[in-house]
């Protein structure tokens, strides 16, 4: 494998920088040090034809603001956080309120907006993209100094293993996860309701009409969300169900079981991606609006044409319902693994 670096633009005294693993048989990833954000991941269809299965910007200016977050590391915590309000060893913190009336994916200038130092580490089977980022004691309004590194693995066997690190000066809340927009149909070429989902999920948390997790947990059977058997995405994206209603499609917290897997197959490319993380639930959001912000592909990307899977502890909802999942005790290390299997189905 080898990899490239390349100055893309000089933005605010700022290098934007993308950083570029390749394998001998075309796999290629790529990120840029704004924000950590994948804007390539090489994959071939069934004739070997190798093409990109994320979403990404064709101008690297647009992530600057990247209002749909493509592709970015998403902290300090991922998800909406009820009115912004918790309470941390007894004091109340106000977050800032980024997405009216709640905080979501870390605030206004969350993980996902920074420029991380990146180094490059080549190890015998694989390249390590090594990205570094501190946030400072009150940074969103959040308590304590963090470190935060963020490893990704690349493998020449279609594999990438991102790995998270994190700790704290003071007691503090942490839940990271990245957001990329994957449609295996490459290229963005067709919508991802003609993809097919798998997911090892026997519950999701119920939404209030925010978006929030109310704290109650609904059982997937005999409802639009049972992907328990590989189902078509499209097939109840659009079902009458109260909480499909609510997403506007699926934009929801999937409780993981044990093995913690995500299955998605395109039956056209027959390309697959298998995910598994340590982490305890998985958001499946559909994209349900469409981007005024031209792709790499010359074209506006639609509704419903990239599906995220954002690999996290559940958000905090009305109550502080699921609080204790994202609480980092100062000096603890706050750990994530979620690996990503990508290959051609026979």
């Amino acid at each position: 494998m080898k990899y490239t670096k390349n100055v893309l633009k000089v933005i605010d005294d700022k290098e934007i920088i993308s950083y570029n693993v390749s394998g001998k048989n075309g796999f290629e990833f790529e990120i840029l040090n704004l924000g950590g954000v994948i804007t390539k991941i090489m994959t071939p269809d069934k004739d070997g034809n190798l093409e990109n299965i994320v979403l990404g910007y064709k101008d690297v200016e647009n992530y600057i603001k990247n209002p749909f977050y493509y592709g970015g590391l998403i902290g300090r915590t991922a998800g909406r956080i009820y009115e912004g309000k918790v309470v941390i060893e007894g004091k109340e913190y106000d977050l800032n309120k980024n997405y009216n009336p709640h905080q979501g994916h870390g605030g206004y200038i969350g993980f996902s907006h920074k420029i991380w130092d990146v180094d490059v580490l080549e190890e015998n089977d694989n390249i390590t993209l090594k990205l570094s980022s501190k946030s400072y004691d009150n940074e969103e309004n959040y308590p304590g100094n963090v470190d935060v590194v963020v490893y990704f693995k690349i493998y020449e066997d279609y594999r990438i293993e991102e790995i998270y690190e994190a700790v704290s000066d003071k007691t503090t809340l942490v839940n990271m996860t990245n957001h990329s927009y994957f449609n295996l149909s490459g290229n963005i070429k067709r919508p991802i309701t003609e993809q097919y989902l798998k997911v090892d999920s026997n519950s999701i948390l119920e939404l209030d009409n925010t978006c929030v997790p109310t704290g109650k947990i609904v059982n997937v059977e005999n409802t639009p969300f049972d992907f328990r058997a590989i189902k078509c995405v499209g097939k109840d994206i659009d079902d009458e169900h109260e909480q499909i209603k609510i997403g506007n499609g699926y934009d929801h917290v999937f409780l993981l079981d044990d093995g913690n897997n995500i299955y998605i197959e395109d039956r056209e490319s027959k390309r697959t991606m298998s995910i598994t993380t340590d982490q305890k639930a998985v958001v499946i959001y559909s994209m349900n609006s469409d981007d005024e912000l031209e792709a790499y592909t010359g074209e506006r990307p639609k509704n419903r044409f990239g599906i995220c899977f954002e690999t996290q502890a559940p958000p905090i909802g009305r109550n502080m319902c699921f609080i204790d999942d994202s609480i980092l005790n100062k000096g603890e290390i706050y750990t994530q693994k979620t690996i990503y299997q990508f290959s051609v189905k026979n």
